[in-house]
């Protein structure tokens, strides 16, 4: 996997709570998978037509009724399931609602060691200002990411680190992109 499908995948709320969850045995159908993830189904069925868009899930020939399908991962979305289930283990259940925002998981992959905010940019071309700015706020008010100044340079300069559970979902995340 590269850090481009990682933002695709993110993109969608629930997304990664979907690979989790059929990576971790639940059936491939809605209702399992709704009551698994917690999602409503308006939201639930973006984030499904967005995963076999991205051709992560497909629909499973000859199983389920044409109103109620069966899903299944795709040989690429094996992997990716194998990811979204690591970084649930390595979070608490009042950690998901961060983990299902868009950016969180790309910025702390990026922050797998220390930068400064224009690396970070940088390492994620698509993302704006202020939707990395709002990101790195949101992380370290949860002391997912801790923000250092060097004051000594001119003008003085921001550095991120990713910290706690923030650092341990980085590293994980980092290494599986850089493995694949």
């Amino acid at each position: 996997m590269d850090i481009d499908l990682l933002v695709n995948i993110t993109s969608r709320a629930w997304a990664l709570p979907i690979l989790a969850a059929m990576h971790e045995g639940v059936a491939g159908r809605q209702a399992p998978l709704l009551t698994a993830t917690g999602a409503g189904r308006t939201a639930f069925a973006h984030s499904m037509d967005h995963l076999i868009s991205i051709g992560l899930i497909e629909r499973n020939p000859g199983h389920g009724h044409p109103l109620r399908p069966e899903f299944r991962l795709t040989a690429s979305g094996i992997t990716a399931a194998a990811i979204a289930s690591k970084v649930r283990h390595l979070s608490t259940d009042q950690d998901h609602d961060l983990l299902r925002r868009s950016w969180t998981v790309p910025v702390l992959t990026s922050l797998h060691r220390p930068r400064h905010f224009g690396e970070i940019k940088r390492s994620l071309p698509r993302i704006t200002d202020r939707a990395l700015s709002q990101s790195l706020k949101m992380m370290e008010a949860r002391h997912w990411v801790n923000r250092s100044v060097d004051t000594t340079a001119r003008p003085p300069r921001a550095l991120y680190q990713a910290i706690n559970t923030g650092g341990r979902i980085g590293k994980l995340t980092a290494s599986e992109i850089s493995a694949s």
